[in-house]
């Protein structure tokens, strides 16, 4: 059975809920192996605000990288069908043809850092739809009003999948609008996929 995906807990842990999140999309619940899970949260929130006090800026690109790295590592060690890559910079664009499209087509999600009213989040993608929207999994909970963008839409009846359609285009747009990954040299994105399937 597949788990509904969740929401964040915190202002700050976006980054290893939406990994946890794509744990949760990729797999049944009986699958899941709790040391996965654990090693998600550990890896996450690893930032800390000027005034030190620790996980108050998220989670880094460092440890973003690290996942990618480490489930790889896992997946070999432990026999899990899990496969990951980290991209950044101009390699990290989702259009068609681009290594994130390819992902999404072949049934993997990827967590994207974004922006959301003004400030970096992390967020789940997880299907291309019609209409040259994607699928995406917003870990912040709280009620969409996208009456003026029809780039954006709340999606209200798949809660295993996703809660937000965006445009393609919107995700790939260099400013600070909702769900923009912004300028080349900020982003980021973790690509997750079962390689137990063609």
């Amino acid at each position: 059975m597949k788990n509904l995906l969740i929401y964040q807990s915190s202002e700050y842990d976006c980054g290893p809920v939406s990994v946890t999140n794509a744990i949760r999309y990729l797999y049944e619940r009986e699958e899941i192996v709790p040391h996965l899970l654990k090693h998600i949260w550990i890896m996450g929130n690893d930032t800390f605000c000027e005034q030190g006090q620790v996980g108050k800026v998220g989670t880094s690109k460092a440890s973003m990288r690290y996942m990618a790295d480490w489930m790889n590592a896992f997946g070999q060690g432990c026999k899990f069908p899990i496969a990951a890559c980290f991209l950044e910079m101009d390699e990290a664009e989702i259009t068609p043809g681009s290594t994130a499209w390819k992902c999404l087509e072949a049934g993997g999600c990827i967590v994207i850092r974004c922006i959301t009213g003004d400030i970096p989040h992390y967020v789940l993608l997880t299907r291309i739809l019609p209409g040259d929207e994607i699928g995406l999994f917003d870990p912040y909970e709280e009620e969409a009003d996208f009456e003026d963008d029809p780039s954006c839409r709340a999606v209200e009846d798949a809660p295993r999948v996703m809660n937000r359609a965006v445009r393609y285009s919107r995700l790939n747009q260099t400013d600070s609008a909702d769900y923009a990954m912004g300028k080349p040299e900020i982003r980021e994105m973790l690509l997750i996929w079962r390689n137990d399937r063609q």
